[in-house]
């Protein structure tokens, strides 16, 4: 059982700077890949970023790719999602999940995650 808490959320200008933070706990939680995800109001879930079990390899979708960085500190346990050049069109509750490192599923794709966090809102302001 891995279990999963976001935090770091908040209301942010246009242009400014969040970072979220998954913490990760569970015997076997460094053994999963972890991936944020977003949802906006009447909108699907979707992919944002994801970091394999090393942080060697990260993976990002095309909108948000030089704006947003993934890490992860094994140490602490912890999956932090740096977001930079905030915009209005990024205002969403963001999830992070945790994905075993071996299944059928993408990385971009929800259904290969097993483990899910509540979420923390992030409201960007224009």
């Amino acid at each position: 059982q891995v279990e999963l808490v976001e935090s770091g959320g908040g209301l942010v200008q246009a242009g400014g700077s969040l970072r979220l933070s998954c913490a990760v706990s569970g015997p076997t939680s460094s053994d999963y890949g972890i991936g944020w995800f977003r949802q906006a109001p009447g909108k699907e879930r979707e992919f944002v970023a994801h970091i394999d079990t090393t942080g060697s390899s990260t993976n990002y979708q095309d909108s948000v790719k030089g704006r947003f960085g993934i890490a992860r500190d094994n140490g602490k346990n912890t999956v932090f999602l740096q977001m930079n050049s905030l915009r209005p069109v990024d205002t969403a509750v963001y999830y992070c999940a945790a994905r075993p490192q071996l299944n059928g599923y993408s990385f971009y794709d929800r259904r290969g995650y097993i483990y899910w966090g509540e979420g923390t809102q992030v409201t960007v302001s224009s």
